[in-house]
C-alpha cells in the first residue's frame, strides 16, 4: 500500500468514525444544557462555591462569572507554579521564573496551551495534575458554556437571561469532559501511553553522557489535552512522543478526540434552537473548509517538487516515521483547524506552503471545527456576517434563526472579528521593529519572518503550537504572548455574550417568503466564502512576505 492510498484510508476512517459519534454526542450534550436537574455531586459543588445554579443571568452577569473565574485561574496557577519548590512531587524542579509563569498561567487558563519551556524538564507532577491538568478541563468547560449562552440567546425571546455560568461550567465538566476524558485515557494506556507517579530514572549511558527520563499521569492528561482542543503536552516533543502517542491508531485516536466535540455541537446547536438542519449546515461548512484544507496539505507534503522529496515518497522532514505524511498532514491541519495546538510533527519543517495552511488554519478563526465551544460561537458570528452580507445584496434587513440583525449586532459581530487580527500583526510588527525579540530567530528572510508570525497568530487565536525554530522563553515572548493569550480570548467573549444578550432580547420575526433559507446549501456556499474572503483581505499581506514567499521559492 503506497503512502498516498494510507493516508486516504486514515482520512476515511476518521471521517466514519467522526460521523458514528455525531448524532448520540451532540444530542446528549443538548440535554446536558437543557436538563433542570442537578446531580448530586454537582449540588456539593454549587454549595463549596456558594452558588445558585437556577438563578438567571444576564450578559454581563454571565461575562462576570468567566472572568471572575479565569482570573482566579490565572492567579492560582501562577502561584503553583512559583512555589514549586517547596511543594511535594517536584521531582526536584525549581520554581518558575516570573514571566514563565504568567506566560504559562495565561496559556492554560486560555485553552490556548502554549509551552515556551520542557515540560519533562521544568514541572514536577503536582503542578502538572492539579495546576495544567484542571485548566484543561475547566478552560475547555468555559468555551463551552459561552457557546451554549450564543445558541440560547438565538432559542430565547422577550428575556435578557441567557442561563446560568456556574450550572454550565460544572456540568460541562462534570457530565461530558470528565466521563469521555476517562475513557479516552483507558484506551491510550491500554495502547501504550504510560500513566503513573514515578521520579526521574536513568535509562542509558552514551558517549560519556546519560539519557533521563520521568514518569507522569500522562495518558489521563493526553486525553483532555485533545478532547477539551488545549494542546499542551507533558513532554518537550508533544504528541510525536511515544508516552503520549504510541501508534499509529493512538494517532488517529487523538485527531479524532481533538474534533468529535467541536463537530458534535453543531448537532447540539441544531437542537436547542429547534431546527436540527440549521446544525448540519453549520457543520456542512465546518466540514466543506476541514476536508479542503486537509486535502491541500497533503497534496502539499507528498508531491512538493524535489529529488530527495520525490525518492521519499513526501515531504518526512519533521515527521515521526511512525505516522507518516499523511498521518501527520491530517493532524496538523486539525490541531490548527481546532484552537488545539499539539503536536505530532514540527509545523516549522513543513514545505513553506504547507507551513502556510497551518498558519490560515488559525488565521480563519479557528471555526472549522474550531475549539471546544468557540469553534461554534465563531462560526455563528461569521454566520451573522454571512447574513447580514445577503442582505445588503438584496436590500432587506437580514434576519438569523428569527432573530433580526440590526446595527447592534453587527457592531459586536465586527468587533469579534478585528481583535485577533489587530493583535496578531500589531504584535508582529512590533517584534519586527524592536532589536531584541529578533534575536529569538533560527532562521533568517521570509522563514524567521513566518517563526514570529505564527507565534502571534497562535497566542492570539488561543491555539498554542508554534514554528520550532522561535526561541520563545525571553521576557519579550513570554509577556507579550501572554498578553496576547488574554486578550485574544476573553475580548471576543465580551461581543459574543453581549450579542447573545442582545438576540435574547428580542420577538421572534416570522420567515416569509423573503427570509434566506439558512439551512440551505446556498448559504453554506455563501458562508465559505465569507470566511475565506475576510481572512484573505486581512493576512494575505502578512502570508505573502512569510510562507508564500518561501513556498514559491523553493
Amino acid at each position: 500500500m503506497g503512502p498516498v492510498l494510507a493516508g486516504v484510508l486514515q482520512l476515511l476512517a476518521l471521517i466514519a468514525a467522526l460521523a458514528l459519534a455525531y448524532v448520540p454526542l451532540g444530542t446528549y450534550m443538548a440535554h446536558v444544557y437543557s436538563s433542570d436537574r442537578h446531580w448530586r455531586v454537582e449540588k456539593w459543588i454549587y454549595k463549596g462555591i456558594g452558588a445558585d445554579p437556577d438563578t438567571g443571568m444576564r450578559w454581563p452577569a454571565y461575562l462576570r462569572g468567566v472572568l471572575a473565574f479565569s482570573a482566579v485561574g490565572v492567579l492560582f496557577l501562577y502561584l503553583l507554579q512559583r512555589l514549586q519548590g517547596q511543594l511535594p512531587g517536584s521531582l526536584g524542579f525549581r520554581a518558575i521564573d516570573p514571566d514563565q509563569a504568567f506566560n504559562t498561567a495565561a496559556s492554560f487558563v486560555t485553552n490556548t496551551n502554549w509551552q515556551s519551556y520542557y515540560g519533562e524538564q521544568a514541572m514536577g507532577h503536582v503542578v502538572q495534575t492539579a495546576g495544567l491538568a484542571v485548566q484543561n478541563f475547566v478552560s475547555a468547560a468555559v468555551g463551552i458554556a459561552v457557546a451554549v449562552a450564543l445558541v440560547r440567546g438565538f432559542a430565547r425571546s422577550r428575556t435578557g437571561e441567557l442561563g446560568n455560568f456556574w450550572s454550565d461550567l460544572v456540568r460541562g465538566t462534570v457530565r461530558i469532559l470528565l466521563p469521555l476524558a476517562l475513557v479516552a485515557a483507558c484506551v491510550l494506556v491500554a495502547c501504550g501511553a504510560i500513566q503513573n507517579f514515578s521520579g526521574i530514572h536513568e535509562v542509558g549511558r552514551f558517549m560519556g553522557g546519560s539519557q533521563q527520563w520521568n514518569g507522569g499521569a500522562v495518558a489521563s492528561q493526553e486525553a483532555i489535552k485533545e478532547l477539551g482542543t488545549n494542546g499542551g503536552g507533558y513532554f518537550n516533543a508533544n504528541s510525536a512522543h511515544p508516552f503520549e502517542n504510541p501508534t499509529p491508531f493512538t494517532n488517529i485516536f487523538e485527531i479524532f478526540l481533538l474534533l468529535v466535540i467541536p463537530l458534535a455541537l453543531t448537532r447540539t446547536f441544531g437542537i436547542m434552537v429547534g431546527s436540527v438542519r440549521q446544525g448540519y449546515a453549520i457543520l456542512a461548512t465546518m466540514a466543506t473548509i476541514w476536508v479542503g484544507f486537509t486535502a491541500l496539505m497533503m497534496w502539499t507534503e507528498f508531491a512538493h517538487h524535489g529529488p530527495a522529496l520525490e525518492l521519499a515518497g513526501g515531504a518526512y522532514e519533521g515527521k515521526e516515521v511512525r505516522f507518516g505524511v499523511g498521518s501527520s498532514s491530517i493532524f496538523a491541519v486539525a490541531t490548527t483547524l481546532t484552537s488545539t495546538g499539539a503536536v505530532d510533527s514540527f509545523h516549522s519543517s513543513f514545505t513553506g506552503l504547507g507551513g502556510g495552511i497551518t498558519m490560515l488554519g488559525m488565521m480563519l478563526g479557528e471555526i472549522a471545527p474550531g475549539g471546544t465551544g468557540s469553534g461554534l460561537y465563531g462560526m455563528l458570528v461569521m454566520a451573522v456576517i454571512a447574513v447580514f452580507i445577503a442582505g445588503l445584496m438584496v436590500g432587506r434587513t437580514p434576519e438569523y434563526l428569527g432573530k433580526k440583525i440590526g446595527t447592534r449586532e453587527i457592531k459586536f459581530a465586527a468587533c469579534y472579528i478585528l481583535v485577533t487580527p489587530a493583535l496578531v500583526l500589531v504584535l508582529t510588527a512590533a517584534a519586527m521593529a524592536l532589536p531584541t525579540p529578533g534575536n529569538s530567530m533560527t532562521n533568517s528572510g521570509a522563514h524567521g519572518f513566518s517563526e514570529i508570525l505564527y507565534a502571534y497568530t497562535s497566542a492570539s487565536n488561543n491555539n498554542g503550537s508554534a514554528f520550532a525554530g522561535l526561541n520563545a522563553d525571553t521576557q519579550w515572548f513570554n509577556s507579550s504572548l501572554g498578553v496576547a493569550m488574554l486578550l485574544g480570548r476573553f475580548l471576543p467573549m465580551v461581543f459574543v455574550l453581549a450579542m447573545a444578550g442582545s438576540l435574547a432580547e428580542q420577538r421572534p420575526v416570522p420567515a416569509t417568503a423573503g427570509t434566506l433559507r439558512t439551512e440551505k446549501p446556498l448559504f453554506t456556499g455563501l458562508l465559505v466564502g465569507a470566511i475565506l474572503i475576510i481572512t484573505g483581505l486581512t493576512y494575505f499581506p502578512a502570508l505573502a512576505l512569510g510562507p508564500l514567499a518561501e513556498g514559491l521559492a523553493s
